[in-house]
């Protein structure tokens, strides 16, 4: 059963009482222009690729592996930050670059190894090109390894920017990414949508003034229950649905 089927029939467990929450009154349609997507756990599933490099980062220090949904609660501020609280306190600034490094060059040459889009992400980016609704990315994973991935996976043709972490001065929550592919795409605040999996994403949507998705699939939908997004949906398909309806209404 879906989350939202046992939202519908009032079998809610904690979880799924937040869900009811952050859907109530929600928007069911949206007009717009421009789709910017956050990257993992919104359209791919990076969990084991990224989990694998933490714990080949921590063994080269002579660490235990973490479990991967603790490392996945470690994600969605960038790869510095990722390491950090991969490693803890009790290590130094310089061991903790020293650790980035080894954890950037490794997760280069594995970032595809277990890596997939998640299912109806390609039906749905179809859809989103045939509507000639504008698409980006905008990770805080470094730009390089982020336009390697959707390019490995073919799907980096659907984008007309793919923006990573190093892109801007700031990460999300940052506006400066929203507002540098507004400006790229010539959309306008209210056309425009964050689409993501985390919290991080949502507040972006809010610090630049446009509409957010939150996507309960990802690494942190627990996360999502403030700032509130605009629309919640369990898969990518059923935002095309809104877009599709969206559109045809405006």
């Amino acid at each position: 059963m879906s989350r939202r089927a046992g939202i519908a029939e009032g079998n809610c467990s904690w979880a799924d009482e937040l869900f009811c929450r952050l859907t109530d009154g929600a928007k069911r349609e949206f007009d717009m222009d421009l789709l910017i997507f956050d990257l993992d756990g919104t359209l791919i599933d990076s969990k084991r690729d990224l989990a694998e490099a933490v714990n080949a980062t921590r063994g080269n220090l002579g660490l235990p592996p973490l479990d991967l949904e603790t490392i996945s609660k470690y994600v969605g501020n960038g790869a510095p930050v990722l390491i950090r609280r991969a490693l803890g306190p009790e290590f130094n600034e310089e061991q903790v670059e020293e650790a980035l490094l080894f954890f950037l060059d490794y997760y280069h040459d594995h970032k595809l190894d277990y890596t997939r889009l998640y299912p109806g992400v390609r039906e749905a980016l179809d859809r989103f090109r045939d509507l000639r609704v504008k698409m980006a990315v905008l990770t805080n994973k470094p730009v390089r390894v982020s336009r390697a991935i959707v390019d490995g996976l073919g799907v980096g043709g659907y984008f007309f920017q793919v923006y990573g972490g190093n892109s801007f001065p700031e990460k999300k929550p940052n506006r400066i990414g929203i507002d540098a592919l507004r400006a790229e795409a010539g959309a306008a605040p209210e056309r425009t949508v964050m689409v993501g999996d985390s919290y991080v994403d949502i507040q972006t949507a809010v610090n630049a003034g446009v509409k957010s998705c939150g996507v309960t699939y990802g690494f942190q939908p627990e996360s999502l229950l403030e700032p509130k997004p605009d629309l919640l949906v369990d898969r990518m398909e059923e935002l095309a649905d809104w877009v599709l309806k969206g559109n045809h209404e405006s």
